[in-house]
């Protein structure tokens, strides 16, 4: 019963519906007692000879009553109870969306899509099961079971209410070890259903990978021995939960035993009357419904717990990166200091950045070069707070980064990633994804300077062009024009470009950041690339290096020192002749 004591902020949430459908569940409950009676009464007429047309017209009616009142009550339990427990799922699911929203990307470096999604849906489901099903056969259990053994013991004959009921302590003992056993495998067959939910999502967004190395066979076997691990774990649930009725089922009967043996002792013994002999076998029956019910409570109790555990567990985990008491709300502007000593990614041994000091003034643009690892995203992602426990400071407009609010950070700039994201939408509420109300307008200027306008123009829908799951249907060019848009339309401050021009042509490329300097010549500009023709614009270049600026200066400047950036700079013409056909520029 530990879930629904851990789920009492909700029940406070929501006492008058659970209190109404209370009320109403524990009416049935005694209107239930009435036919027995009724039924027992009817019996000892007919069998005294005294049963007349008016006495069986009345109760008759009695049931009728009783009838159209369990009905209603019924009705009223049900939309009151499971509707709350609608409510319980929808409150939890909001709780985990918002706190996925508020994680840092190290939890989800340790935690896998399937993963998350299992709780947000299997998980939930569970607990909303205990909310609902487990409330409705905790009440019922206790108020039918309750009322039905009081009537029997003060209406008919408590010694044989005594004598039916002795075999209950061994139910009770029973469906409690099963619920112990049942709670550990449920929890094992979640864990189980997250690893198939990981791989079915993997495979089907890499399903283009898959085909290309000719790797479905060795995929399907994959998920196949996934998906029999699931199997096997929910077969081993269903054998405990398939204990739970039989037990229920064998002590009642053993209990209808004792009842029609010591009952007929009773009857020739003259303490009781076949009437009475009929209502208690009724009764009896009566009960088996909630001793089932205290069964299945055991079950849906402790499947909730198991989930319950796993949702709040998750929940548990703090955001790493949070807003100091009295931040700064306004988006920063001005320049830009960075000046980082140390810098390793969480469970790394390996310093990322190391000495790594630059200034960028309000409006100039910055270029970032160096080969994969050397520290390049690294940069960005401490400009961005995504990652902190740095030592060193970075300055933003006179203040620290940390000042300030996330969100307002994040609001001055406009970041284009290397890995692209397109949501299945419009091509046009793509770009207008951080102002969905923005003029239409003001999407075809920002196209227009991520030099994609005319590509949009020329599909059959134009900006309604739906693209598909994470942009399936546009070029990988295309996919880097409109992530650029999208970043343009918030008129940022900062303008980051993380090797965001990589797919398009050199003259793509070069209209692109001609366009950005004409339209952002008061606004900074960070570009991170492996070709330096994205970057020789820039006011200022360093070239990174195992975590450390190697070189910095300008694009004359570095070839000037040949060094590293020269070497870089003559490999990239060299491949430009080659692909030239060995021509000279």
């Amino acid at each position: 019963m530990k879930v629904l004591v851990q789920l009492g902020w909700f029940f406070k949430q929501q006492r008058k519906q659970y209190i109404i459908g209370i009320s109403a569940l524990v009416l049935v409950s005694l209107l239930q007692l009435l036919p027995p009676k009724i039924i027992g009464i009817i019996v000892d007429d007919i069998t005294d000879s005294s049963l007349t047309a008016s006495g069986l017209t009345k109760w008759l009616l009695i049931l009728g009553v009783a009838g159209i009142l369990m009905y209603i009550a019924r009705f009223y339990w049900r939309v009151m109870i499971f509707g709350s427990a609608v409510r319980l799922s929808r409150t939890m699911r909001e709780k985990l969306f918002h706190h996925f929203t508020k994680m840092s990307p190290s939890f989800y470096q340790k935690r896998r899509v399937g993963d998350l999604m299992a709780h947000a849906t299997n998980d939930i489901n569970a607990v909303q099961q205990t909310a609902g099903m487990g409330v409705l056969t905790l009440v019922d259990s206790i108020a039918t079971g309750g009322f039905v053994i009081l009537t029997m013991a003060l209406t008919i004959n408590w010694k044989l209410t005594l004598i039916a009921l002795i075999p209950l302590p061994f139910m009770i003992f029973l469906t409690s070890y099963y619920g112990r056993l049942l709670r550990q495998r449920f929890r094992n067959a979640q864990e189980a259903f997250s690893h198939l939910n990981d791989k079915t999502q993997e495979s089907i967004t890499g399903i283009k990978v898959i085909k290309t190395f000719g790797q479905q066979k060795e995929d399907i076997e994959d998920f196949t021995d996934l998906s029999t691990d699931v199997v096997a774990k929910n077969m081993r649930v269903a054998k405990v939960d398939a204990l739970f009725d039989p037990t229920i089922t064998g002590i009642f009967a053993v209990s209808y035993i004792l009842s029609f043996f010591f009952g007929t002792k009773y009857i020739i013994a003259g303490d009781m009357s076949i009437g009475d002999m009929v209502a208690f076998s009724t009764y009896l029956g009566l009960l088996v419904w909630p001793m089932l019910a205290f069964g299945f409570l055991f079950n849906i109790v402790e499947r909730g717990n198991a989930s319950y555990s796993r949702i709040t567990e998750l929940l548990s985990i703090t955001p790493e990166i949070k807003d100091l008491p009295g931040a700064i709300s306004e988006r920063p502007k001005g320049d830009l200091e960075f000046n980082v000593e140390e810098f390793k990614f969480p469970g790394d041994e390996a310093l990322a950045l190391r000495n790594v000091h630059f200034t960028l003034k309000k409006g100039e643009t910055l270029g970032i070069v160096g080969r994969t690892g050397s520290g390049k995203t690294a940069i960005l992602k401490l400009l961005l707070r995504e990652f902190e426990g740095y030592k060193g400071s970075i300055q933003y407009g006179g203040h620290s980064i940390h000042q300030y609010k996330q969100q307002s950070l994040r609001a001055s700039i406009g970041y284009v990633p290397q890995d692209h994201f397109l949501f299945s939408t419009t091509i046009a509420e793509n770009i207008a994804f951080t102002n969905p109300k923005i003029a239409k307008e003001k999407i075809y200027e920002a196209a227009e300077l991520a030099q994609i306008h005319q590509d949009i123009l020329s599909f059959t829908e134009g900006y309604d062009t739906i693209v598909g799951e994470r942009g399936v249907s546009l070029s990988g060019g295309q996919q880097q024009r409109v992530s650029i848009a999208r970043a343009l339309i918030m008129n940022p401050e900062l303008l980051i470009l993380d090797d965001s021009l990589s797919a398009v042509d050199a003259r793509t490329e070069e209209a692109i950041l001609e366009a950005l300097k004409q339209a952002r010549t008061d606004e900074t500009t960070i570009i991170t690339s492996h070709r330096l023709s994205a970057i020789q614009h820039a006011h200022k270049i360093i070239v990174m290096h195992e975590g450390t600026i190697a070189e910095a200066g300008t694009h004359e400047e570095l070839l000037a020192m040949d060094g590293r950036y020269k070497e870089m700079y003559d490999l990239q013409q060299l491949e430009v002749m080659v692909e030239r056909g060995g021509e000279g520029q």
